[in-house]
């Protein structure tokens, strides 16, 4: 079912409005939710109701149809669609100025007046579709996980290795696991050995959990390294890892790790 469009009727002539009236009556998806018989009125009615058009006289005896419009745009109010109405043609090209839905001439000529609801239902149905589309967006924008609720956090991608004549990058994927000793942590690549200034614990938090993993208080493995691994003794896990060397978990960090091998099942 269609949305009813909410209209309001404007016009100081009440036999005016009763003909708006009947002409609507054969298009029922606009409901005629107001009615004024000038400008202060309408003014009103505007600021403090939701309306998606409105039928509005020009010419009326305190405020026009065009100055109605100017204040509620002053005010900061969103205009609804604006069909104007009046037997003064002169009026156009502010009515127009103000991005007027239509223009109908008095008196009202029924195949004119059924080319402009068309047009109304037509300009309705396009900002009800972006209102709806600005809405999903911005729930999509605030909805956790989805994309767009948050950056991505930021992961560390190498490490930096410092010597007495040189510092060099690591790059995090060449390491095969990280070994906390007394005074930082070591470096395991397929080559080398590199002694860094840091806890394992502050290095855990910066690596990817998607491609490293805690094993052990002493020891973070990187998976995309492990060549074959196997139950030991305890519940405890074997690693053996690209460079040859074999790591081994401790049973507390065995939630970790069984969820890890879950991917695999």
């Amino acid at each position: 079912m269609s949305t009813p469009i909410r209209t309001l009727l404007v016009d100081d002539e009440p036999l005016a409005r009763g003909l708006v009236r009947e002409l609507l009556a054969d298009f029922p998806r606009l409901t005629v939710a107001g009615e004024c018989q000038n400008g202060t009125e309408a003014l009103a009615a505007l600021q403090a109701g939701a309306y998606d058009v409105v039928f509005l006289d020009v010419q009326m005896p305190d405020l026009d149809g065009v100055q109605v419009l100017q204040r509620l745009r002053a005010a900061g109010h969103p205009l609804p669609l604006v069909v104007f109405v009046t037997a003064y043609d002169q009026y156009a090209v502010a009515a127009f100025g103000l991005h007027a839905v239509d223009y109908l001439l008095k008196p009202l000529d029924p195949d004119r007046f059924t080319e402009c609801v068309d047009r109304v239902q037509q300009q309705v149905t396009q900002r009800q579709t972006q209102t709806l589309n600005a809405d999903l967006a911005a729930l999509l924008q605030a909805w956790p996980g989805r994309p767009g609720s948050a950056p991505p956090p930021e992961y560390q991608d190498r490490f930096v290795v410092k010597q007495p004549e040189r510092q060099f990058f690591v790059p995090a994927t060449e390491v095969c696991y990280l070994e906390a000793t007394g005074s930082g942590v070591l470096l395991h690549t397929a080559r080398a050995t590199h002694p860094v200034r840091a806890t394992l614990g502050q290095l855990a938090e910066r690596l990817d959990p998607a491609h490293f993993l805690r094993i052990h208080r002493s020891y973070v493995i990187n998976t995309s390294h492990i060549v074959e691994f196997k139950s030991w003794t305890h519940g405890e896990y074997l690693f053996r890892m690209t460079n040859g060397q074999h790591v081994s978990s401790a049973r507390s960090y065995n939630a970790g790790i069984q969820q890890f091998l879950k991917r695999f099942a």
